[in-house]
């Protein structure tokens, strides 16, 4: 039975499922909500506290005033939303998992209050999507300002066809799923977060990260090129690198199951 919270974590809808001793935090990435993680909730709160919840960007979320374009124009705030839920809740340390953005968010927040995190799992996260001289991201620049300039000019259009790049050959019905998620958020929202999280870089963040890290990447991400779960395992001083066998964005939709036993393994070692 699921629990709602009251505060910021009832404002970002958090729920918490399951009775178990150990607890694990789900966070959603860009354009979706947690409605992203229904193939693997169940199979994990049958043996862990699992809590979910709604970054202020998310159309789920009913107070836009929670999304401040300043404040969230790095993801360093959301680093301190997360920290805030998490105090509020008093939830330490946790396994947090982080989808996209939202593993490089984690890895933030773990490095200014280690105390909070057990273990971090990134999945299909990404420090920098822009290509360099000495880095491959997945996309030049010029191919991110005309991503951008696109969602600019027609809203509708840009959410069909990301969503489709991103997912890869992911059943319909959640191409589907992800491409209503986008299409619920303010399209003022949905610009200010994309040129948040695709001129990004944490590059020189990783080093700094001290908890134990799981990287998990599909064998194809056309959002996430494995070169940059490479890098990633590098340049984090405890990190394990995962490949499931799937192809997409979404490991947690496409493959629930191989990522759910990814996740056990996790806290289980």
């Amino acid at each position: 039975m699921a629990t709602k919270e009251k505060g910021i974590s009832g404002s970002l809808n958090a729920r918490t499922q399951g009775t178990g001793t150990q607890t694990i935090v789900l966070a959603h990435g860009f354009g979706t909500d947690q409605s992203i993680w229904e193939e693997v909730t169940p199979l994990l709160v049958q043996n862990y506290r699992v809590v979910t919840f709604d970054w202020p960007f998310s159309g789920t979320v009913n107070d836009h005033s929670l999304y401040d374009p300043l404040k969230h124009s790095s993801l360093e705030g959301f680093a301190d939303d997360l920290i805030t839920l998490l105090n509020e809740m008093h939830l330490k340390p946790v396994t947090f998992v982080g989808h996209s953005m939202s593993g490089i968010v984690g890895c933030i927040a773990s490095i200014k209050t280690p105390h909070l995190f057990k273990n971090l799992v990134l999945v299909g996260s990404s420090p920098r999507c822009i290509n360099s001289d000495d880095y491959e991201g997945g996309f030049n620049k010029s191919d991110i300002d005309q991503l951008v300039s696109d969602m600019e000019m027609d809203f509708d259009k840009f959410a069909s066809y990301y969503a489709s790049l991103a997912a890869g050959t992911i059943n319909a019905f959640y191409v589907d799923k992800f491409e209503k998620s986008m299409k619920t958020m303010r399209p003022q929202v949905l610009v200010s977060l994309a040129k948040t999280v695709f001129y990004i870089d944490y590059r020189e963040m990783l080093e700094k990260v001290e908890t134990p890290c799981t990287i998990i990447q599909t064998t194809k991400d056309i959002a996430v090129p494995h070169s940059v779960a490479l890098y990633m395992e590098n340049k984090i001083k405890r990190a394990t690198l995962v490949i499931i066998d799937t192809n997409g964005h979404f490991p947690h939709l496409t493959a629930h199951v191989e990522f759910v036993q990814a996740l056990k393994n996790v806290l289980a070692s």
